[in-house]
């Protein structure tokens, strides 16, 4: 993987850029400057120096598109945070509803050396604490997209394998309800009208509102009747 040092400026519009291009592309800037908190004066002046750096492509009333550069240069950040984010979990007993502030923290000053030798240590991962797939040193990233909880039918049953939140208190909540990556369930029954969902989760029975639903993601192995 690249070894290229860029400010932490820079590597934080990268990293929000390969995030937001993962759900739309081109990315608007408007969408940049609303996930980074900054104004439009900084994004439009940001994406004008990263394209004269060949990260990124701007198309104008469009938005942009990283390069390949731009992309693993995304890669390579997004996999010190992910390492982070595990090393804090596993290693240092942190909840995971804390890492995400701490790994933001530390990926600008962690190196690529420093990194390598935590994923060696945890055992070359492929899954951060809440799912997202570590990109490997090379910038390969897995891909697959996995449904939504909220997309299931009763009686399919599942695992979860990513849940794409940091807010600290949702993900305390879900936490309180067993609902980690790598748990068992069960689709009992969907409300209508975009109500609740019930489930059994490793033989417990929760309830979950359709919006927490739509951003935890399942490998779904069967379906059967409906409980």
């Amino acid at each position: 993987m690249a070894t290229y040092m860029y400010t932490p400026v820079v590597e934080d519009y990268l990293k929000a850029i390969w995030m937001l291009q993962q759900i739309e592309a081109p990315v608007s800037t408007s969408r940049i400057a609303e996930r980074l908190e900054v104004s439009a004066a900084a994004v439009t002046a940001m994406v004008k120096r990263l394209a004269e750096q060949n990260l990124l492509r701007h198309e104008p009333y469009y938005g942009v598109r990283l390069t390949p550069a731009g992309e693993l240069a995304s890669l390579r950040i997004i996999r010190r945070h992910r390492v982070l984010e595990l090393f804090l979990t596993e290693v240092l007993g942190y909840a995971w509803d804390t890492v995400h502030q701490e790994a933001e923290r530390l990926e600008h000053a962690a190196s690529d050396e420093l990194i390598e030798r935590l994923a060696r240590l945890l055992g070359e991962p492929a899954r951060d604490p809440h799912g997202s797939a570590i990109p490997t040193a090379e910038g390969e990233v897995d891909r697959v997209v996995y449904p939504t909880l909220a997309e299931a039918h009763p009686g399919e049953r599942g695992r979860i394998v990513e849940v794409s939140i940091h807010e600290p208190e949702q993900l305390r909540y879900l936490g309180s309800l067993n609902l980690y990556p790598g748990a068992h369930l069960e689709v009992v029954e969907c409300a209508p009208f975009d109500g609740p969902i019930s489930l059994n989760v490793n033989g417990q029975a929760r309830v979950i509102a359709r919006g927490l639903a739509a951003q935890i993601h399942v490998d779904v192995d069967s379906r059967g009747d409906a409980a």
